[in-house]
């Protein structure tokens, strides 16, 4: 019916008409990246945007878990584990942000996923040791990285295939490289470039 009655009137009074009711709407809040959490319903003064953790910087409006995901050397299943054992071990709260957590109790958070062996199964574990005399570990962040390289640089000098490979800049686990994997100058470019040598060489001879 608003409809008809408006019909009869010219378009711009129409318009005026619409913008008016428009402004009596109520403007939406801007989204922005503090907002109020969700999980905890307000943010407390000590809240904090970014936390240290392990020597990464995590954003504080993630849950523990996710959080803890975010660390070079744990994925998901590990994440999982490690949260069920902090929350009977260091009492926390899986649901809480990782800003709300004080100094003390990151420090023990820290402390807890460096020596996860006590706690978690050992096939979790990203360094499981084949002798019983060494234990198995878990190796993250920096420590991580480090024991990668190290790895490496010890399968090149014994001069291993997969040194061998890793010196190249090839692939090493088997994958195909017929097409595609491959270092340097590409084969295409090489025979368009010998092409060109040969046809050049070809002229001359006919001059």
């Amino acid at each position: 019916m608003a409809k008809e009655k408006d019909a009869g009137k010219p378009a711009h009074e129409y318009r005026d008409k619409k913008d008016k009711k428009d402004d009596k709407k109520p403007a939406k809040p801007a989204f922005h990246s503090k907002q109020v959490s969700k999980m905890t319903g307000e943010e407390s003064k000590d809240f904090k945007g970014i936390v240290r953790l392990a020597g990464k910087d995590l954003d504080g409006h993630l849950s523990i878990r996710k959080a803890l995901m975010r660390i070079r050397g744990i994925g998901h299943n590990l994440a999982a584990s490690l949260s069920l054992a902090a929350t009977s071990r260091l009492n926390l709260d899986l649901s809480m942000p990782a800003g709300e957590l004080s100094e003390e109790k990151l420090e023990e958070l820290e402390n807890f996923i460096k020596n996860p062996s006590d706690v978690i199964m050992p096939f979790l574990l990203n360094r499981q040791s084949a002798s019983e005399v060494e234990k198995s570990k878990h190796l993250i962040s920096t420590d991580l990285v480090f024991a990668v390289t190290q790895d490496i640089q010890r399968q090149k000098d014994v001069r291993s295939y997969i040194g061998w490979r890793h010196s190249l800049g090839q692939k090493v686990r088997g994958q195909r490289n017929r097409t595609t994997g491959r270092s340097g100058m590409t084969v295409g470019v090489l025979k368009k470039a010998l092409k060109q040598a040969a046809g050049g060489d070809k002229k001359e001879e006919k001059k």
